[in-house]
């Protein structure tokens, strides 16, 4: 059976606040912005090209078994990769986004990374992984699980 990550809530203090940031300064489109049942409102955003998305929302803690809701910008981490990172850069930068220069760490595939916050301190990475210029992870997903059926 698979287990694909398709959702990871974050934690933001102003959910209109970080969906406009991730709309309009990263580019991710609003899949959903609604009040789903009484009480709770989602905004889900997904990366253009991407098969997980993240989700806003002040009640979604509430329904996990936590015993701590995790404060907003305490998510560090959060990756995202591009075949171009100076084509990425170049198009967040034009967004009005603020974001770091790219480094490379090594002329290795998969080494050069930039760097962002959103509004209340979440932590995100780009990485540049020019192999999913010729091969996009969903081809590569339907590939392995084709393999996997014979």
């Amino acid at each position: 059976m698979d287990f694909t990550l398709e959702v990871i809530p974050l934690p933001v203090s102003d959910i209109d606040r970080a969906r406009d940031f991730y709309r309009d300064k990263v580019g991710f489109h609003v899949d959903i912005d609604q009040e789903v049942m009484p009480g709770m409102r989602i905004v889900q955003l997904t990366p253009p090209g991407s098969g997980c998305s993240i989700a806003l929302g002040d009640s979604i803690w509430d329904l996990t078994k936590g015993e701590t809701r995790p404060a907003p910008g305490s998510y560090q981490g959060l990756q995202l990769c591009v075949a171009d990172i100076k084509a990425a850069h170049a198009e967040l930068v034009e967004r009005g986004l603020e974001v770091s220069e790219p480094v490379q760490y090594s002329p290795d595939d998969g080494a050069t990374f930039m760097y962002f916050t959103d509004p209340d301190g979440n932590g995100w990475s780009i990485q540049e992984y020019r192999r999913r210029a010729t091969e996009p992870l969903h081809r590569f997903l339907t590939e392995l699980a084709n393999q996997r059926g014979r």
